[in-house]
């Protein structure tokens, strides 16, 4: 069958990272990226395995937020970083690395770690501040990321102060090693539960996954004893999942059906492999997409064509799907709302906020005529999700509700020098923020910026 061209675009030459015109096609059912390089040549990569998938994603778009830029325009995406005028979302998700120490050594870390530098607490705040003023302080998920987080010194302080910014999410990265083998450290981290999580590495339940992704087939007994602490001190858990293609992929209902049993467990992030940093780039033709892991879990999970969708504010690089208990088992919230219906009422976000949509649903309430029939239909569904006792829990009830009642699966796809293409990388809403103060997107950043 005849290629068929989609749209064109810049992209970047794999070998020598300079901006080039790029056509996006699709071809045997499948999405790619033909680039050519003066120096190089032609390449073309894959982009995504399923091409409905792709075409699809289209119909949940939204429009990002308005946002101050920061650079001027001056060589083109992604030179001009951080955010210069072109990028077209906001920051939904800032990443704060606080160290480069870390306890592995991961074969495929992205990140420049192992060297037992620590971020001083003055800086650290001064980073959370300038997130905060940039999103006119309402600044939604902050990660407190490194290396190795936990190894910091002052890591209760961090998060303390984090806590007293006012974010509306806040997550702390970590492989679980020290959350394993300290159980008091896991106790002082009970303190921070409200509207706070562990977003805890978990690539599943084979020796030899462990030895190829972390360098060590020993870590399952430590991840499991990691989540048994936690379980403890009743402190949330997001899995963060890193999939490769012929390796744990076929895990993945497994992680998930693991996930959906587990006390505070709250959703499984799966991330692509991508092939920057230490990870090696001799098998990216081999590599999984964001459509090809999203059908690995409508088949292995006994999921339905459209529980996963593209989540509005980057429809690029992030899949979701919410679920909520009904008759001890978890559904998923997609059957029942038709998301792209609600796309003018859907925040730019990727945190679910029940209390925001208690507040605002009694706001419309107290304020006839001004509720358009997507609003009308989008109350009355989540009347049946949320009790009418919520509103009158504690902070901590709320908590536990959510802990036993809601369950998130996401999939996210960053880019590398292969499959990155500006039209993409211009609605990426996870962004680093640097310590001179500047935002990057997240995958421009592990590309490009970092040392």
């Amino acid at each position: 069958m005849k290629d068929k061209f989609l749209e064109e675009t810049i992209a970047l030459c794999s070998k020598c990272l300079q901006r080039v015109k790029a056509n996006i096609i699709q071809k045997e059912g499948k999405i790619f990226i033909e680039k050519f390089c003066n120096e190089h040549g032609k390449q073309i990569e894959l982009l995504e395995e399923n091409a409905d998938y792709h075409l699809n994603k289209k119909n949940y778009d939204k429009p990002g937020n308005s946002f101050i830029p920061q650079t001027k325009v001056q060589k083109g995406c992604p030179f001009d970083c951080g955010l210069c005028s072109e990028h077209q979302q906001h920051t939904c998700t800032a990443l704060i690395e606080v160290t480069n120490a870390c306890d592995l050594k991961c074969p495929v870390c992205y990140a420049n770690s192992g060297k037992n530098n620590f971020r001083s607490l003055e800086k650290i705040e001064e980073m959370m501040d300038f997130f905060q003023k940039i999103e006119n302080n309402k600044a939604e998920i902050l990660q407190i990321s490194g290396g190795e987080p936990t190894m910091h010194p002052k890591i209760i302080e961090i998060i303390k102060i984090a806590k007293t910014k006012k974010f509306r999410y806040l997550m702390l990265n970590s492989n679980g090693l020290r959350i394993a083998n300290d159980e008091e450290f896991v106790k002082q981290l009970s303190q921070f539960r409200d509207r706070f999580e562990i977003y805890l590495q978990f690539d599943g339940f084979s020796e030899k996954t462990y030895k190829f992704l972390r360098g060590d087939e020993n870590l399952l007994k430590i991840k499991l004893k990691a989540i048994e602490n936690l379980q403890k001190y009743k402190i949330p858990i997001t899995l963060v999942v890193t999939v490769k293609k012929g390796l744990n992929d076929k895990e993945i209902g497994k992680i998930i059906k693991f996930g959906m049993k587990t006390p505070f467990i709250r959703g499984i992030n799966f991330q692509s492999i991508c092939y920057f940093g230490r990870n090696p780039d001799n098998d990216f033709k081999n590599r999984i997409t964001l459509s090809g892991i999203v059908k690995e879990i409508e088949s292995q999970a006994g999921l339905k064509k459209g529980d996963i969708v593209p989540l509005p504010c980057d429809v690029h690089s992030v899949a979701v799907s919410y679920f909520y208990k009904k008759n001890g088992k978890f559904y998923p919230l997609t059957r029942d709302f038709n998301v792209k219906s609600y796309l003018p009422i859907i925040d730019n976000t990727f945190a679910f906020d029940a209390d925001k949509i208690i507040r605002d649903k009694k706001e419309l309430i107290t304020q006839p005529g001004i509720i358009c029939d997507c609003m009308k239909s989008f109350l009355k569904n989540t009347n049946s999700l949320i009790p009418d006792f919520y509103s009158k829990l504690t902070e901590e009830q709320k908590t536990e509700w959510w802990d036993n009642n809601t369950f998130r699966i996401s999939v996210v796809s960053f880019m590398d020098a292969y499959n990155f293409y500006t039209s993409s990388i211009k609605k990426e809403c996870v962004h680093i923020i640097t310590p001179d103060l500047k935002r990057i997107p997240f995958s421009v950043y592990n590309m490009l910026y970092r040392k």
